[in-house]
This record gives C-alpha cells, sequence and structure tokens, in this order.
C-alpha cells in the first residue's frame, strides 16, 4: 500500500493484511441511488436533473459522505447484509486487481496508451460506468470517471503509524478519504496509491461512491 516515488502523503509504502471484504463492480449509479431517495423520501442530489449528469448508468454525483453513508444503512436494511463504505486500505487493495506495486489497475502503462474514455464524449460528464476495462478482480471505474468516498477519516500522515492488520484510519479529523480519478480534471486516470479528501458535508460533480460489503 502507498507509494515512495509519488506524494509525501502516499509514504511509506507499507505492507497491510486485511479480513476478507466485498466490494462493488461498479459506483453507484443513478439508477440505483433514486430508488434509496425515493424509499426514504430524502431530496435528490444537486446535479441530479442536469443533463451533464442524469443518465441512469452514470455513476451518481453530487452526493455528501454522509448521505453516502446514510444509502450504505438503507441497503444494510433493506438486504439484511452489511454494506458499508470501504476504507482506503480496502479500496487500494480492490483497485490494483492483485497487481502490486503497479501504478494503476491495468499496470504500469500511461492511460493514454489504454485508449480508456476519460469523460463521456456526447456531454462532457461522467462516463456511464463499465465503459473502460475491469481490472483483475472484474472492477470497473476503480481509476477513472468519479472520486469515491472511503470510510476514513483522512490524516496526511497516517501511514506513517497505521496498523499493518485492518487500518481503519483515524478515530476522528474534519476531512474524510477519497480514491479514484476524476472525469473533470486535466489528470483524468488516477494512480492506485493517489490518495484525496474532502469535507464530508461536501457535494462536488466528481464525487461519487461505491459500496463494500462486511463477510463474515
Amino acid at each position: 500500500m502507498g507509494s515512495e516515488q509519488e506524494q509525501e502523503n502516499e509514504r511509506p509504502r507499507h505492507r497491510v493484511w486485511l479480513d476478507s471484504f466485498g466490494i462493488a463492480r461498479f459506483p453507484v449509479t443513478n439508477r440505483e441511488y433514486k430508488r434509496f431517495f425515493e424509499a426514504t423520501q430524502k431530496p435528490p442530489p444537486p446535479f441530479w436533473r442536469d443533463p451533464m449528469f442524469s443518465d441512469e448508468n452514470q455513476p451518481v454525483v453530487g452526493v455528501s459522505w454522509d448521505e453516502a453513508a446514510a444509502y450504505c444503512q438503507w441497503l444494510s436494511e433493506k438486504t439484511e447484509r452489511l454494506f458499508r463504505l470501504p476504507t482506503e486500505a480496502e479500496w487500494e487493495r480492490a483497485a490494483r486487481g492483485g497487481k502490486e506495486g503497479t501504478l494503476f489497475p491495468w499496470g504500469n502503462e500511461p492511460p493514454s496508451e489504454k485508449h480508456f474514455i476519460g469523460c463521456d464524449p456526447q456531454t462532457g460528464g461522467p462516463a456511464k460506468v463499465g465503459v473502460n476495462e475491469p481490472n483483475d478482480f472484474g472492477l470497473f471505474d476503480m481509476s477513472e470517471n468519479v472520486h469515491e468516498w472511503c470510510a476514513d477519516y483522512y490524516d496526511y500522515n497516517y501511514y506513517r503509524h497505521s496498523p499493518e492488520r485492518n487500518p481503519l484510519g483515524p478515530s476522528a479529523g474534519q476531512r474524510r478519504a477519497s480514491r479514484g480519478g476524476s472525469w473533470r480534471h486535466r489528470i483524468k486516470f488516477s494512480r492506485c496509491a493517489a490518495r484525496s479528501s474532502l469535507p464530508p458535508s461536501f457535494k462536488y460533480a466528481d464525487y461519487g461512491f461505491r459500496v463494500a460489503l462486511t463477510i463474515g
């Protein structure tokens, strides 16, 4: 986990052991999120009716960390299974697809050589989920499309003292961790080790999430 060659907040590179977990193949889509806010009488996200973001197969965006966590709680109650946001460590493990030490989910080749789509060519917004190739775990959009909320509070220096087994992030903080790339950035494809964060109340047009599942 982490990297010694890139940003300081990714250091030191270190070994992490994780218990088994499940994680969604795709970020949560507009179609899936609509079931949630209709069932709970919560308001839709702020960009819901914007044609740039409204296709049912696009990842839902403009969702705060608290709303993403509420979705996981609703899904857990609906299915009687323990859904939640992934930890940073789980997300990075999933993104790597078993390729330890590589820059991207597919390897070390730059995204330009893969001819992946960084945003929807018609609207200029996020691409529909699953347009690009999956990684070796069968997971889509781990590097691209939208930043994805993680469960952890964010600490720039967390790797210097994080536990070796099942790191959960700091016990408190002002920001929540996020991972993955952004359709609206000049660099649309994120490295597996790249870390980002945002205050949990913020609702940005390039922030979405995917769910994880506690097993056992």
